[in-house]
């Protein structure tokens, strides 16, 4: 029997309490002992360290909000600190590869920070850059400042990337020791409101989901100066959908066949396959994601299944996925979860 322990990280609204837990059975395809791991307030995304030894989750409290600690063992969570000196609460939270270094978003202050850490003890240390964003986009409604909703590195840690959904911007950031520097702009088309970005596993290929148009756009990368140039925009929803859609996570296969890109309001997930070496791609399916405001998914270690968390109706659900065609079909199975927001695996079980 292979169990994989899954995390999600939850609104505190309602009935989340901020990291809840699961167990997926890869042999029966099904979910499993749904859990709290560990009380935190608004811990809507979550992230584990290159070695799994630790995880980190955002945190509201402080002047505003921050990041948490924890340390894993046997699945299990135990706080280590919190460092809270951010203006807003973040929104994303990633980490480099050496685990010294955590990069938070936040949506509501328009900025993107970034954290010291002690690698060896999983410590938070220090609050030690916050870069700011300025500007707005034609949606009145959603574009009226700056909205930071991701900061992440480029596969080659060179760069740091910001996805600011107010501006229409792509931010690619250097980092110099314990600052940020800002290198290149790339604007989105106007009002496409773009919130997360997956980098293609071998190729200078990035694929951005917007929430606001719900499309992918397919980017490639220059690897010396950290520009983007758009070759294409695919829309993730029917075009006869007139209903309110906003797009949520998006994902790639490790093999970098498959896109995967979440749509809340369709509730639905597109699936995309890949050509040219990443530059193009196309339309596998759209399937529904048995659930209301899917917020947030994830591929499984073994990379059969995807688990969707949805915030509205409160469930997890498992799906089958083929790995030839990257076909998603729904394995009848689900646990309860709160508001969830985020999900991530442990690749060990």
């Amino acid at each position: 029997m292979t169990i994989y322990t899954g995390f999600v990280g939850t609104y505190t609204k309602q009935d989340g309490k901020g990291i809840h837990t699961f167990e997926l059975d890869t042999e029966k395809a099904e979910l499993l002992h749904a859990a709290v791991a560990a009380e935190v307030n608004n811990s809507t995304y979550i992230t584990i360290s290159e070695n799994e030894q630790f995880l980190y989750a955002v945190e509201k409290g402080g002047k505003g909000g921050g990041l948490a600690a924890f340390s894993i063992q046997n699945g299990k969570l135990h706080k280590l600190n919190d460092v809270l000196d951010s203006e807003g609460v973040p929104c994303h939270v990633s980490l480099n590869k050496s685990g010294t270094r955590a990069f938070t978003a936040q949506y509501h202050t328009g900025t993107a920070e970034m954290y010291s850490i002690n690698a060896e003890t999983g410590e938070l240390i220090d609050l030690l850059d916050v870069a700011t964003h300025e500007g707005t986009g034609p949606n009145p409604d959603r574009q009226e400042k700056a909205h930071t909703h991701f900061f992440g590195m480029t596969k080659d840690e060179r760069f740091v990337v910001a996805v600011d959904l107010g501006t229409d911007e792509i931010i690619t950031y250097e980092m110099a020791g314990e600052d940020l520097l800002k290198k290149a702009v790339f604007k989105t088309a106007p009002g496409a409101g773009p919130r997360h970005i997956v980098f293609h596993p071998a190729e200078c290929i990035a694929y951005v989901m917007t929430e606001l148009s719900n499309e992918v756009l397919v980017l490639e990368l220059n690897e010396q100066d950290g520009t983007f140039t758009q070759l294409a925009a695919h829309k993730t929803i029917p075009a006869d959908f007139e209903e309110n859609s906003q797009g949520s996570a998006i994902r790639m296969s490790s093999d970098g066949r498959f896109i995967y890109a979440g749509n809340r309001g369709h509730n639905s997930i597109a699936v995309f396959e890949t050509a040219e070496d990443g530059r193009r791609i196309q339309l596998v399916e759209i399937v529904s994601t048995k659930g209301d405001w899917p917020r947030d998914f994830d591929l499984d270690p073994t990379e059969m299944f995807l688990i969707v968390a949805h915030e509205k109706t409160h469930n997890v659900v498992l799906f089958n996925r083929e790995v030839k065609t990257g076909r998603l079909t729904p394995a009848n199975s689900e646990v309860t979860v709160p508001e969830g927001v985020c999900v991530t695996f442990l690749k060990g079980n």
